[in-house]
């Protein structure tokens, strides 16, 4: 449920860029280059495009346009703010009973976690650019110092409603189902003495406790690290001390503890770690009187700034930037609601944090520790059992055959949708197929994250010992995954595998993989591009979408895009695809825009959009226009969204809705009317800045007819009013998960297992 990973950022609009296109079909994308176009400013946009004697649009220069009517200030919602509501849009789902039980638990350590991450780069981000003077006033209107009181504020009341609904609803529930938190006093003695023998032998070696004094500095305290803050008596001087314990996190945070020893699934209890290192400080201070003590956790900014003058030189920087990360200045304290004034008082100081950034909170502290609780294996307090299916057309026609990919492939294209479609027997297979099949002469493959066991990987390496030509363009700066990556890019480079990090200054967020292979009729390329990362555990978790085709069209179209990746090659055209950050933004404006022009000669016009975030200016500014023309616009957006819809004047016609669920909704899906002939596409971006701006994302049209109908299906589900969602209303969103007579309305991921299991099923019967 996390949101996507969020950088600082400067408000930047790229002009739309006109390019020629038939009335009667979306404009062809124009071509990419790896430098971002000219910023303009975000009240202009294009007007009526003059077009030729044939009726195709005439190229205009930015400078050509013509001044359009002033869009009103207050257009944009903020998108920390909005940000802040998605989290709890989450919150609001670990509040419902009708989830289950150990679901609800999970999601409110996703709160957590969440909200850990939002600290660590967007309030960082802040601070360091108040502290700098490079803060300025947002999009929204906000002044930077308004804005960091607004976030404090709603920050705080969030935190203190999580604990709340722990404490009031989820805890109570958990212990009406036998799953208890017990602290140390609740425990019976044999349990004690069982729980003193584990601290002996496994907890009290790792323990270290840091003294404060005149020869003892203030430690230092890691980031998201929980710590017993500890007063102590001298019984000889009676001089106080204080001192630090790290509770350490390599360690089981909850103990799971039964009366006979032995795990009951049905009457399970926990015992937070911190509770028995507490129970047991005399061990670690002998001679010392312990008075009090009382845990802590800090937050640092941890968001990296990597300075690269070449690729040669990017690995090394990063490396030595990973090491700075862990000291960054700390933006959050988070404190026990007990704790000592004089305790606190000597924390603020030693850490440098002003008062709004301390947060008095019930224990227990870092709700991360939740996703214990929600492992358990009761299946009757968790979602209904969920296996992916293979795709239809992927299937072997026989049960003896096995699976070929390639001539599945060749048949037709493939649209995959996950988590409901497997990406083991889909992706995956497509990739080991390419790597043991000898007639696979390369495979050109973009890794932004995947997992630490990763049969990606496995098979890039298979393919590069079987003397393929292997490309992977790794993004070594995906965030808080620097280090994995890191590791991945210097093993796929002593297997032989060409290894190569993109544009200087360019993220490579783009997911594509790309197989040449050698058949009769001469090289065939086989091309998977999609939403999602190359990751198989995500994708049980995360929804996302992808293409497998052999269109000879795309086929060139990612040759080129590899190309420009990993050597030079700027002025690169393509056919099928939209590329960030030369025409990704100016194309899809260009989409937008024509639709426009529809409405306002009175025919039906529409643009739905699917994405994680919808920030950037232009676009916005571009979907208000076409709603003025009387566009109807639908957004389906999982995190932040700073667009105002049903505004009057503005906006009226435009509709924001919002799914959570059991998967994360992270497909990106660009649907326009086109006049009767729907233009839709698919890809990696999100409409923020960082995408269009300083990513290279792709988005690529996706023809078959049947596709087009199934993705404008699953707009038209997302966005139906008896779909369970959120609707965005004016600045507010509002949960709609029930029906005037009270029923529960459709849950869309539900519906779309059972309908993934329907068509299994028939496939089975014919």
């Amino acid at each position: 449920m996390q949101a996507d990973d969020v950088t600082a950022s400067t408000t930047t609009a790229e002009a739309a860029q006109a390019s020629p296109a038939s009335p009667s079909s979306p404009a062809s994308p124009p071509e990419p280059s790896p430098d971002p176009a000219p910023a303009a400013d975000p009240n202009r946009t294009t007007a009526a495009r003059p077009r030729s004697s044939d009726g195709r649009f005439v190229r205009v220069a930015a400078d050509a346009q013509e001044p359009t009517d002033e869009l009103p200030d207050d257009r944009f919602l903020d998108r920390e703010l909005s940000w802040l509501q998605f989290n709890e849009r989450v919150l609001q789902l670990a509040a419902d009973p009708d989830v289950p039980l150990l679901e609800r638990a999970r999601f409110l350590a996703i709160f957590a976690s969440n909200l850990d991450e939002f600290f660590m780069v967007r309030v960082a981000g802040l601070k360091r650019r108040i502290a700098t003077g490079l803060a300025i006033r947002s999009a929204s209107g906000l002044e930077p110092d308004e804005l960091q009181d607004e976030i404090s504020r709603v920050a705080h009341e969030l935190m203190l409603r999580a604990h709340g609904l722990l404490r009031d609803q989820v805890e109570p529930a958990l212990e009406s189902n036998g799953i208890r938190i017990v602290r140390w006093h609740e425990l019976t003695a044999d349990e004690q003495t069982h729980l003193s023998a584990v601290y002996r032998s496994e907890i009290f070696p790792v323990l270290t406790p840091l003294a404060v004094d005149p020869a003892h500095p203030f430690p230092y305290i890691s980031g998201l690290s929980l710590n017993l803050a500890v007063t102590l008596t001298n019984p000889r001087t009676q001089a106080e001390h204080f001192a630090r314990i790290k509770v350490p996190d390599l360690l089981p945070r909850l103990h799971q503890v039964s009366a006979s020893g032995e795990v009951d699934l049905y009457h399970v209890r926990f015992v937070p770690l911190e509770d028995i290192i507490a129970a047991h400080l005399d061990l670690l201070f002998p001679g010392m009187q312990v008075q009090q003590h009382f845990l802590f956790r800090v937050t640092r900014n941890e968001d990296l700034e990597v300075e690269e003058d070449d690729a040669e030189n990017l690995l090394k920087a990063l490396e030595k930037e990973l090491t700075r990360r862990r000291f960054g200045p700390p933006v959050r304290l988070e404190v026990e609601e007990g704790m000592d004034a004089h305790v606190l008082e000597l924390l603020v100081r030693e850490l440098g944090v002003e008062q709004h950034e301390v947060y008095r909170l019930p224990n227990p502290l870092d709700l991360r520790s939740l996703n214990t609780v929600a492992d358990l294996q009761r299946t009757s307090l968790h979602y209904p059992a969920f296996r992916a299916r293979t795709h239809p057309d992927l299937a072997p026609r026989e049960r003896s055959e096995a699976s070929d990919v390639f001539g599945a492939i060749r048949r037709k294209d493939i649209l995959l949708h996950h988590p409901y479609n497997s990406f083991s027997t889909s992706v995956q297979a497509f990739l080991e197929q390419a790597a043991a099949d000898p007639k696979v002469l390369a495979i050109k493959q973009t890794l932004y994250r995947t997992s630490g066991d990763s049969p990606i990987i496995d098979a890039l390496i298979a393919a590069a010992e079987a003397g393929k030509q292997v490309v992977a363009v790794v993004e070594i700066k995906a965030r808080f995954d620097e280090s994995n990556n890191i590791a991945w890019a210097r093993r796929l480079e002593h297997y032989g595998v060409h290894v190569v990090y993109g544009i200087v200054g360019l993220k490579t967020h783009a997911k594509l993989s790309l197989v040449v292979r050698q058949e009769p009729d001469g090289l065939r390329r086989y091309c998977h591009v999609g939403t999602g990362n190359y990751n198989p555990k995500t994708a049980r978790l995360y929804e996302d979408l992808g293409v497998l085709t052999c269109d000879a069209q795309v086929g060139e179209d990612l040759t080129r895009l590899f190309n420009q990746l990993s050597g030079w090659a700027p002025r690169s055209k393509f056919k099928r695809l939209l590329v960030a950050p030369r025409s990704l933004r100016s194309g899809l404006l260009e989409l937008i825009e024509h639709e426009a022009e529809l409405a306002r000669a009175g025919r039906p016009a529409r643009v739905a959009i699917k994405a994680n975030s919808i920030v950037d200016e232009a676009i916005i500014d571009a979907l208000y226009r076409a709603s003025q023309a009387g566009v109807q616009v639908d957004v389906l957006v999982r995190g932040i969204c700073a667009l105002r819809p049903g505004v009057p004047g503005l906006s009226d016609t435009i509709r924001v809705r919002s799914i959570l669920g059991r998967f994360l909704e992270h497909s990106r899906i660009f649907v326009f009317g086109n006049d009767g002939d729907p233009a839709v596409y698919i890809g990696s971006a999100d409409m923020m800045h960082r995408n269009l701006d300083r990513r290279v994302e792709s988005l690529v049209r996706i023809t078959r007819p049947e596709h087009v109908k199934q993705l404008e299906e699953l707009m038209e589900q997302g966005m139906a009013d008896t779909t369970s969602s959120w609707h965005l209303q004016d600045d507010r969103w509002v949960r709609h998960h029930r029906d005037a007579d009270g029923q529960p309305l459709l849950d869309h991921q539900a519906a779309l297992i059972e309908m993934h299991l329907k068509q299994r099923r028939k496939r089975t019967r014919v």
